[in-house]
């Protein structure tokens, strides 16, 4: 039997071995070794501070408060809020700080940075702190208005307040006309059901166009039955403005016709069953029912000759307006402070507050009229018309009533319903 040669054959595996692993054989090639990369970082952004917050409130001006209280009350550092004021003193007086007035206010980081208000139609006031935190410093700021007049029309079904009010009328513009005719109406009761009125007067817009106020009541009409009472706003060149009739009267009088306003008559002038005494007693004046702490208005120019307290009076104020002419306020709850004898006061300036003082039921005014020391009815006194223009002055005033007058009629049929056009002279 034939076998292989095994010796062969190992050594022909044995240099097939040596062959792979031999130097310089045509073995694999090995995976490369790994390259090596430099890493650069990007430059890092310095970090921003988060913007600082701005805040903006808006503070009410109420009864009794102060401009530093308010600012304290809202969040100013008390440092800070008289800082404001004092810069604002040399264009304003916090003194003329009013009730209902809007105050704006600008924080950054819970500190104030400026205070805004506006004290009147044409202007703002600013206090605004410096550039880095510094100093406040304060400016007025002129606001550009455009002056338009209106006509409001109406005829009255309840009261002059509701028809004025439905009608447009500007409350502002309601109270110079009531005083303008209060020297010869008596608007508690002459005026009734279907009396009507006409007012002119100008409104005031921003440069928006929004309505931001009333300017002065030009022209004012009354039909109280079939009498028409008419006033003209003029400024003569010896006085400041006034309203005047038709005629060229001011329409001024010595006395008002009523010293309170929003007065009932309560009781007349005469005999009268006296309600706390229990017979009838002559009765020197009128009493008219209002609430107490109504303010009461001395009826004309004078000079207080006696303010205090006379028995059954209570608190009194007697006024002597000329050699004729004493007026009486009777039951104050107190006279206006500072109110002496000797002093002068003028028509329409508050002298005390009503109340019930001395022999009185309940808060009201007793009002005397003394011609020659006697005791008169304030209700049937006829007073003489206030400046009576003549010559010249008497001439321009018609000048003014006519174009008034042209306006009117542009205007005629038209309720507050702007009228652009040229201003009208005082």
């Amino acid at each position: 039997m034939t076998f292989p040669r095994p010796a062969l054959m190992v050594a022909a595996g044995l240099l097939l071995v040596n062959a792979v692993l031999a130097p310089g054989a045509h073995a694999p090639a090995a995976a490369p070794a790994p390259t090596t990369i430099a890493a650069t970082a990007a430059p890092t952004a310095p970090v921003q501070p988060a913007p600082a917050v701005t805040d903006s409130r808006v503070v009410r001006v109420e009864t009794g408060d102060t401009l530093m209280g308010l600012l304290v009350d809202a969040g100013v550092a008390p440092g800070d809020a008289q800082e404001a004021i004092t810069a604002l003193k040399p264009v304003w007086n916090a003194r003329d700080l009013k009730v209902g007035q809007e105050i704006t206010l600008q924080f950054t980081a819970e500190r104030l940075q400026e205070l805004r208000f506006t004290p009147a139609l044409d202007r703002d006031l600013i206090a605004r702190r410096g550039e880095g935190g510094g100093h406040f410093g304060a400016r007025a700021e002129q606001r550009a208005l455009t002056r338009t007049v209106e006509l409001a029309t109406g005829a009255i079904h309840s009261s002059l307040f509701e028809a004025a009010h439905d009608a447009g009328v500007p409350p502002t513009v309601l109270a110079e006309m009531i005083r303008a005719f209060s020297y010869d109406v008596d608007f508690q009761r002459e005026i009734h059901p279907d009396d009507s009125f006409e007012m002119m007067f100008e409104r005031l817009y921003d440069e928006h166009g929004t309505a931001v106020g009333a300017g002065n009541l030009v022209y004012a009409s009354m039909m109280l039955g079939s009498t028409r009472l008419r006033v003209y706003r003029y400024t003569p060149g010896s006085a400041g403005a006034d309203f005047f009739n038709a005629r060229g009267e001011s329409v001024r009088k010595a006395l008002l016709r009523t010293p309170v306003d929003g007065a009932r008559l309560s009781s007349g002038f005469g005999m009268r069953f006296h309600p706390i005494l229990g017979y009838t007693k002559m009765h020197r004046g009128v009493d008219f029912a209002v609430p107490s702490g109504t303010p009461i208005m001395a009826a004309g120019d004078g000079v207080v000759r006696d303010a205090g307290w006379h028995g059954d009076y209570g608190n009194l104020v007697v006024l002597k307006h000329n050699g004729t002419f004493e007026t009486a306020y009777a039951h104050m709850s107190h006279v206006a402070s500072g109110l002496h004898p000797g002093q002068r006061v003028r028509q329409g300036q508050v002298i005390g507050y009503v109340g019930a003082t001395g022999r009185a039921t309940g808060p009201h005014l007793h009002y005397e009229v003394r011609i020659h020391g006697e005791a008169t009815n304030p209700m049937s006194v006829k007073m003489q018309p206030g400046q009576q223009l003549a010559g010249k002055e008497l001439a321009t005033f018609q000048t003014v009533a006519d174009a008034v007058d042209h306006k009117l009629l542009a205007l005629s049929g038209q309720t507050t319903v702007a009228a652009a056009g040229p201003h009208l002279p005082e």
